[in-house]
């Protein structure tokens, strides 16, 4: 509960605060690296048959799959349960089962 106080006042802060263009810059830069450094972590976590899940930017739902690829910035992961169902997804969005 505490974290999620945090990112509320974060995110205000963000919103109505007044920050210049270089400071806003400097704020999205850091998010660009924390999302670099969690995709790295999990790409470090997983090997070629981890079981992931994600949730679709399709459908709002919650997939379950088996890692088939890794690439740089994409990991192909094949959906639990269907022959033909692959997706490409970032890194970051990804959670090992």
């Amino acid at each position: 509960m505490e974290r999620l106080s945090q990112i509320q006042q974060v995110n205000s802060a963000i919103m109505f605060g007044n920050f210049t263009n270089e400071e806003l810059t400097s704020i999205i830069d850091a998010v660009k690296f924390a999302r670099a450094s969690i995709a790295n972590q999990n790409k470090r976590e997983m090997t070629i048959g981890t079981i992931v899940k994600f949730t679709s930017s399709r459908t709002g739902m919650p997939v379950t799959g088996t890692v088939e690829k890794i690439n740089r910035k994409f990991i192909i992961v094949r959906e639990t349960g269907k022959a033909f169902g692959n997706w490409r997804v970032p890194a970051n969005m990804l959670t090992v089962v």
